[in-house]
């Protein structure tokens, strides 16, 4: 039993990415691809509960490839953390329904500050979606689990995309080894990087 619920997630998981790349709209991937490579100042990303947690880890893989991206905490943004946001920035909010409070209740401020504001989520109708400059629509059939509420295939969903613009940015900007080591020196990927610069 046991083995078999496992199976279940993992695969109601995997087909529910293959859906994304299929019904996922490129041209609004493409559009922020060309902002993020001609940005000239810093990527914010921000999300709620599980949300956030994605966001966090967007930002990491970001980081790592070399872009200036940061998160911002909801409950700070509104306490005087939109203080670094600007013109220049890229400010992406993460929100399955698109209507959370927290973040409902700053975006337009991002707005008023002449940021790039993309809304990635379901819901093309939602208040974040009405104000957004760029929506990214990632939406699912169906969560894994009997509640169809836990938000596990939704968060990987976002994270696969995210993860898929972070290595095309990899391949297609100046990005290189060398860079990578100075982000990244050290754990199992330090040492291969050390070996492949070094040859």
């Amino acid at each position: 039993m046991l083995e078999k619920d496992i199976q279940f997630v993992i695969d109601a998981e995997s087909e529910e990415l293959k859906k994304l790349s299929h019904y996922l709209d490129y041209r609004s991937v493409e559009t922020l691809i060309e902002k993020i490579k001609d940005n000239e100042g810093n990527i914010f990303v921000s999300g709620c509960g599980t949300s956030a947690m994605a966001a966090k880890k967007i930002v990491h893989t970001f980081q790592v490839i070399n872009q200036k991206a940061f998160y911002v905490n909801p409950s700070d943004a509104v306490h005087g953390g939109l203080g670094v946001v600007d013109k220049n920035d890229i400010f992406i909010v993460i929100s399955k329904g698109g209507n959370t409070n927290e973040l409902v209740s700053f975006v337009g401020n991002v707005k008023s500050k002449g940021a790039y504001l993309v809304y990635v989520g379901e819901n093309e109708s939602s208040s974040i979606c009405k104000v957004a400059d760029l929506f990214l629509k990632v939406k699912i059939e169906k969560e894994p689990d009997a509640y169809n509420m836990l938000a596990t295939a939704s968060t990987l969903a976002v994270i696969s995309l995210f993860d898929a613009i972070a290595i095309y940015l990899e391949k297609n900007t100046s990005f290189s080894q060398e860079v990578f080591l100075v982000n990244h020196p050290s754990g199992e990927v330090g040492d291969r990087l050390n070996k492949n610069v070094g040859k």
